[in-house]
């Protein structure tokens, strides 16, 4: 089986993650939980970024 190269994968881990992050703020302003700014979306996406990269990755 073929690994794939990493920076495609990375890209995707990227992408995935602003995704589900924005939908997670979206859900979280609609609901009064939280503010979606571009701060939160940016720390959302890198924290799901390096925990799917720790934990499917390595």
């Amino acid at each position: 089986m073929a690994d794939g190269d990493i920076r495609v994968l990375l890209v995707l881990d990227l992408v995935l993650s602003a995704l589900f992050a924005s939908l997670v703020l979206f859900l979280g302003e609609f609901g009064g939980l939280v503010a979606f700014t571009p701060t939160n979306f940016v720390v959302g996406t890198l924290v799901l970024a390096v925990l799917t990269y720790v934990v499917v990755l390595r």
